[in-house]
């Protein structure tokens, strides 16, 4: 008995573990094929030695993985014709992706072989000459998508037997003669729009909108006349009515319309009040505007990707994106785009650029080579005469700004001194590594706390990095970056790293204080933050300049006092007095390891109670007062 349940057992776990090992040979080996025979700008991470189901980009198999059910590969950069005897080898090929490449050549009929696909997109390429004429064979096809080619001849009525197709899209092509009859129940979207159609819409396609034939020399059918007799003549009727039915249809009348407007009315009111009650307008929900979709079709309107970046997807992907609003900046604005395969980015939307596209670019390269552990890396970015889009990576737990000033009270989760430390000493080797960069010349020029973003581990990522130098001027500035300007900036563009490190100085006393750089007072003056630590510092050496919910971690003043002397002397007034980046960073990691004894535990200290602190060596004097 004991033998037969170790023989079950290993059974069990034999096949578990087949099943975690098992790879779509066959599959991957086509794939390789097709990649190897297709000129392509961007690399793919294909490799025959590692897991196409867990690694390659683009590629989705079955829930056994003995198949490859779907590849996506859109503005990939192919240029070419598709390689026979490779795509058609997927035989259990759901979703096939190949838009926004450079694709050319007729119709690749090896594509027909797939029998059970239900998604094929080819939009966005360079295909030429006539539609196949049998398309029955894909008899699941839910998506047929071959817009913006160079397809020509006349639509094929085989497209009727797709019995499961919800939408179609042949829009800005050749194609000519008559629009078919397509019979087809299931068809939701439809768009035959710029082609060179001719003749009448069928009877069963009006129920689409005239867009859906524009651009074509088409007629569009209405319905049909009721048919008369004709032996029969028509009559004149003369309609009687009585006064009392006269009244009471006008009474009802006027009855009916102040219904409706009242009810407008209350809707119009609930709706503003609705809106007015949203917490949080930085979290309102924004689609990404179809003016974006202005160079769509031009052709050097591209989303450009970097080296390791294993996302894919286009324009296109970013305009259907389920977008929100992460904030809005001097430099423009930010979105959280959820893209339909679950992938997650940031977009920011850049505003007044001033720069032309030659040197944007190379901005652009600048930045997107950058990679570093505490440094947001921008993976993609588009540009066109209208947009300007930079693609990063998203951190969703939040910006130091946003978990650092969030509402304050009795639900709020305090950010406490453990992660506090971890987000300074993170952004500081972030900034410590752009300044390294470009011969040690690259400054970031942006620098504030929504631009400092929390990784996995909690520690500081900066990101917007290399805009000041693409933006108009901003003047005057904001209140809320106005703040973070060191005092010899008056032109965004004539940053320099001394003025990175006067901001990341703020960034310390903010973390010290809970207080944001400029802030409004219970009346109506305005406070700067450096000048009020200074003018703390100066007049008396108390615990009032440490935000209050530090005070119920213990053992932690001499690392507040040692932070605070490190933010002071970033922010002192000229620039040749404040140190270098990179030694600020070893300043903040010998506070760590000088203090390791002393390090907070998990206790707390009773609510009220003020650290004993001691003047430290050098204390700050009237000269430097920020004013």
């Amino acid at each position: 008995m004991g033998n037969k349940i170790i023989f079950s057992a290993i059974l069990v776990y034999g096949t578990l573990f087949v099943l975690a090992t098992a790879e779509p040979v066959d599959d991957k080996r086509a794939l390789l094929d097709f990649i190897g025979n297709i000129s392509h700008s961007r690399n793919l991470n294909w490799d025959e030695r590692t897991s196409a189901c867990n690694s390659w980009t683009g590629v989705t198999c079955n829930h056994d993985r003995s198949k490859i059910i779907a590849v996506r590969l859109p503005a990939i950069g192919f240029k070419g014709r598709i390689p026979p005897n490779t795509l058609s080898r997927l035989v259990a090929l759901q979703i096939l992706s190949l838009r926004s490449n450079d694709i050319s050549g007729p119709f690749p009929s090896d594509l027909l072989k797939l029998g059970n696909l239900t998604g094929l997109y080819l939009q966005f390429n360079n295909f030429q000459g006539p539609l196949p004429l049998d398309f029955s064979v894909w008899k699941n096809l839910s998506v047929l998508n071959l817009s913006n080619n160079d397809f020509n001849g006349s639509i094929p009525s085989s497209i009727s037997s797709l019995t499961h197709l919800t939408a179609l899209d042949l829009a800005n092509n050749s194609l000519s003669g008559d629009v078919p009859d397509l019979n087809i129940p299931t068809l939701q979207l439809l768009d035959l729009s710029n082609n060179n159609l001719t003749g009448v819409v069928p009877q069963t396609l009006v129920r689409f909108p005239s867009s859906a034939f524009s651009g074509n020399n088409v007629t569009l059918q209405n319905l049909p006349p009721p048919v008369l007799s004709p032996t029969a003549v028509p009559k004149k009727h003369s309609w009687k009515f009585s006064e009392p039915a006269i009244l009471g249809i006008v009474i009802g009348s006027c009855a009916a319309a102040f219904i409706l407007i009242a009810l407008l009315l209350i809707v119009t009111y609930r709706k503003k009040k609705d809106d007015k009650s949203i917490p949080g307008a930085s979290q309102k929900k924004e689609k990404l505007t179809k003016r974006m979709a202005s160079e769509h079709q031009d052709e050097n309107g591209r989303v450009i990707f970097f080296e390791g970046c294993n996302l894919v997807f286009d324009l296109e992907d970013l305009l259907r994106a389920s977008a929100e609003v992460l904030g809005k900046g001097a430099f423009g604005t930010t979105y959280i785009a959820a893209l339909e395969d679950s992938t997650t980015v940031a977009v920011k939307r850049l505003k007044e650029v001033i720069v032309g596209k030659k040197d944007f670019e190379q901005q652009m390269e600048v930045v997107g080579n950058i990679r570093h552990e505490n440094v947001a890396p921008l993976r993609a970015y588009y540009y066109s005469k209208d947009e300007k889009l930079m693609v990063y990576d998203y951190y969703n737990q939040g910006s130091m700004s946003a978990l650092l000033h969030a509402k304050r009270g009795e639900d709020r989760i305090p950010l406490n001194w453990e992660t506090r430390v971890k987000i300074a000493i993170g952004a500081a080797k972030g900034i410590a590594h752009i300044h390294s960069q470009c011969g040690g010349k690259l400054v970031h020029g942006n620098i504030k706390a929504s631009n400092i973003f929390l990784n996995s581990q909690l520690h500081g990522c900066v990101s917007d990095l290399g805009l000041a130098t693409l933006m108009s001027p901003i003047a005057p500035p904001v209140m809320r970056t106005a703040g973070y300007r060191a005092p010899e900036i008056t032109d965004t563009r004539k940053v320099s790293q001394p003025s990175d490190v006067y901001s990341f100085g703020v960034l310390l006393l903010e973390l010290l204080t809970g207080k944001s750089p400029v802030h409004a007072s219970g009346g109506e003056e305005v406070i700067h933050l450096v000048r009020w630590v200074h003018s703390v510092v100066r007049e008396e050496w108390t615990g009032e300049v440490f935000d209050v919910e530090l005070l119920r971690y213990p053992n932690i003043e001499e690392e507040m006092v040692a932070m605070l002397q490190i933010g002071l002397s970033c922010v002192a007034r000229m620039p040749e007095q404040r140190p270098k980046i990179g030694e600020v960073v070893k300043m903040l990691e010998e506070i760590r390891s000088s203090n390791t004894d002393n390090s907070p535990s998990a206790g707390t200290r009773s609510p009220g109670s003020t650290p004993a602190l001691t003047p430290y060596v050098g204390e700050i004097g009237p000269s430097s007062v920020h004013t």
